[in-house]
């Protein structure tokens, strides 16, 4: 139970820092903020030192769990989590290059305003719908972490955190208004929706597994 609620306390938290991120002014400045580097380093840190090797005991877990049943699943058994944050990381490359394209050349088309506001705003759906997609994976796995201590509750609340604080930053640059406007409150509902979620539904170790490396 307690866990349980420090769980759902930790999906406010980082609720909180999706509606106030973007407004922070000490992340500004040319040459890029050294604040956000450091949110960056720390990200990426906790990647390393803490994700990777849960994500090679799971995969450990689902190499003696589960047998393939066809070819192509026997090439990547062994492999299969990192084989899914592969996928990942791709995906998510792609939709920054895909966002970085529609901004780079917005009046291609300058006769057809109206055609070019609608792409504009097909791209900024695209994009904030991944993160809180994204997001909501991360609130169900608050609840459904391998290690369940305060102490890697904590860890993992300010490695969100200030995850969440560069991702927010980098969102508000592409989308301005209509991230201010619907943009982090949507990513501040998908993280609670699902901590909410995680808390009432229960998914297979292996699907639990895909996630964690999805992420």
């Amino acid at each position: 139970m307690l866990s349980t609620l420090g769980a759902l306390l930790v999906a406010g938290g980082l609720a909180a820092v999706h509606v106030g991120a973007g407004r922070l002014e000490f992340l500004r400045g040319i040459p890029r903020s050294g604040w956000l580097s450091l949110c960056g380093g720390i990200s990426v840190a906790y990647v390393f030192v803490h994700l990777l090797p849960e994500v090679t005991e799971h995969q450990s877990r689902v190499v003696e769990a589960f047998e393939p049943t066809n070819v192509i699943l026997a090439a990547t058994h062994e492999r299969s989590l990192f084989v899914a944050a592969l996928v990942g990381f791709t995906l998510f490359y792609g939709l920054e290059q895909i966002v970085r394209r529609s901004q780079a050349r917005p009046g291609r088309r300058a006769s057809a305003g109206e055609r070019t506001i609608r792409a504009v705003s097909g791209v900024f759906w695209i994009h904030i719908g991944s993160f809180a997609l994204y997001n909501g994976f991360f609130g169900y796995l608050l609840l459904h972490r391998e290690e369940t201590g305060v102490s890697s509750l904590l860890l993992y609340a300010v490695a969100m955190g200030v995850h969440f604080v560069v991702n927010d930053y980098g969102l508000r640059e592409h989308h301005r208004a209509a991230y201010d406007r619907v943009g982090r409150w949507l990513l501040a509902g998908s993280i609670l929706g699902g901590a909410a979620v995680g808390a009432l539904v229960g998914v297979p170790e292996l699907v639990l597994s895909l996630l964690l490396a999805f992420l």
